[in-house]
């Protein structure tokens, strides 16, 4: 029985971590204004007949704060590249050098910088349902434990802990998005 409770916390835990590594992931595709060369990470790029991702055909970096630099392994792969930056609605315009593309990151207007946030707020909410998700799926672990014998008890200090840790991941996410917020809105 004591095996079940650890297997029954360790789950959820770990479902709760996966929920605020996701939330971090989704959050490095929001910019802040700032070049930063993962904000590029979801491309994928016509290569040779298969999409692949930008970074398996290409070196991106950040030349300074406001440009992003793609330097393509094969010079026949930079029309592809641009093609797909152009398509992938993240609203850049890279520009051909016949060498790399350059991307230069505008400047955020004041309602732009409003809409990231709101963005990053739904991520948030994201977060948290699945948080939420996870504490439901141990609760009815739960449950099923005490119809097998477990003690009622026992059963409520479970589930207590189940919430000390759904409180815990929920206060990490809102943590995770006052750090984005605040990057959003510094000018």
């Amino acid at each position: 029985m004591e095996e079940e409770i650890d297997f029954i916390l360790e789950t959820a835990e770990e479902s709760m971590q996966a929920s605020v590594d996701h939330l971090n992931k989704e959050l490095t595709k929001i910019r802040a204004g700032k070049a930063n060369p993962s904000m590029l990470d979801g491309i994928m790029v016509e290569y040779y007949g298969a999409n692949t991702p930008l970074s398996q055909v290409a070196n991106v970096g950040t030349l300074d704060a406001r440009t992003i630099t793609v330097q393509p392994w094969e010079k026949a792969t930079l029309e592809p590249i641009e093609r797909a930056i152009i398509n992938s609605n993240l609203g850049l315009n890279p520009q051909n050098n016949g060498e790399m593309i350059l991307i230069n990151v505008p400047q955020l207007t004041e309602e732009r910088r409003k809409e990231l946030v709101k963005q990053t707020k739904a991520e948030g909410e994201h977060a948290k349902v699945s948080i939420r998700n996870a504490r439901k799926d141990a609760n009815d672990e739960v449950k099923k434990l005490q119809k097998d014998g477990l003690a009622e008890d026992q059963a409520k200090g479970l589930e207590e802990e189940v919430q000390e840790l759904t409180n815990k991941f929920s206060a990490r996410v809102d943590e995770v998005l006052e750090v984005k917020e605040a990057d959003i809105m510094k000018v």
